[in-house]
């Protein structure tokens, strides 16, 4: 992961340092309208309702969920486009470095190549646009609401917290099998599309369905074990909005707590669900494009190769 990462960074550091420095900012900005929530509920309890305070918390309200808005967009544009970039810029040094192989007279394996220019280069510059500031925005979410959370009241604060933990577990657990799988297809798609286009195509269609079929069923294997933990996943996050409900509700009846406060814990810990999804998929995307990138760097087989690759 580290050799991916610090191919990324070399390529692209400062279009990386401008995202993260976005990304800090949506991530401070994330439980700023959960207090304007809680206040706004608070209000509406209380026997005499200030209109005009009502009025100025919902302007408030949605002057940070725009400004979050923006700066998101602003994000994702400058994400995307570095991605492209990166794109690019692995397409061209591949097919420099065919050129020059070719020219070495050593063998070209033109069905290995097609598809890491088509797809693998694609997936890989997608992936370096949001390499950090995507981590970044979702931690630092994460950090603000459940840190708001257990300002406010820290036995809902706990719950959110307990929910994060055996979530890492299970994805740790079941993303080291699923990496096996992504490594088998790829190897076996590359030896496929290599006997199609060095060889006959009549000649070959019995061995490359062959392989067609292992491919399919070691998708289906990499299917069970990843619906199996979003499963578990969404259980515990079930387990925990109920979980909080439940500890909320008696913390009002017996006085130490006020509805606002349940209401927000309770759209935070949605907030929260939202970006431990994230984190646990892209922690499943660095994985595999780890392995992509260790495939890539194996397509020449050489020193140079490993050298010259970017992210």
């Amino acid at each position: 992961m580290f050799q991916l990462y610090a191919a990324i960074w070399r390529v692209s550091s400062g279009r990386q340092i401008i995202l993260i420095l976005l990304s800090l900012a949506i991530a401070a900005l994330a439980a700023v309208p959960l207090e304007f929530q809680r206040d706004i509920i608070n209000l509406l309890t209380e026997e005499e309702l200030d209109k005009d305070y009502l009025f100025a918390l919902g302007g408030g309200m949605m002057a940070v969920i725009l400004l979050s808005l923006f700066l998101k967009w602003l994000l994702g544009f400058r994400a995307g486009t570095l991605g492209e970039d990166v794109i690019r810029m692995i397409r061209s040094r591949l097919l420099t470095r065919a050129v020059e192989v070719d020219e070495q007279g050593q063998d070209v394996r033109r069905g290995t190549l097609t598809t890491a220019v088509s797809a693998e280069a694609e997936e890989l510059g997608k992936f370096a646009g949001g390499a950090f500031s995507d981590p970044v925005v979702q931690i630092g979410t994460l950090i603000s609401v459940i840190g708001y959370i257990s300002a406010t009241q820290p036995g809902l604060g706990l719950i959110a917290i307990s929910m994060i933990v055996p979530q890492i577990v299970i994805v740790l657990v079941s993303q080291r099998k699923v990496n096996v799988f992504i490594a088998e297809r790829v190897r076996v798609l590359r030896s496929a599309t290599d006997e199609l286009a060095m060889q006959d195509i009549e000649a070959v269609t019995e061995a490359v369905n062959a392989k067609f079929d292992e491919i399919y069923e070691t998708r289906r294997r990499m299917f069970i074990w990843k619906l199996s933990a979003k499963f578990l996943l969404s259980t515990i996050n079930g387990a925990g909005t109920v979980g909080v409900l439940m500890l909320g509700g008696w913390l009002v009846l017996n006085g130490k707590t006020d509805v606002g406060t349940v209401v927000a814990a309770t759209s935070g810990l949605g907030r929260i669900q939202g970006p431990t999804a994230f984190l646990i998929a892209f922690y499943r995307q660095v994985s595999a494009n780890r392995i992509k990138y260790e495939l890539l760097l194996e397509i020449f087989g050489d020193q140079p190769a490993r050298r010259r690759a970017p992210g």
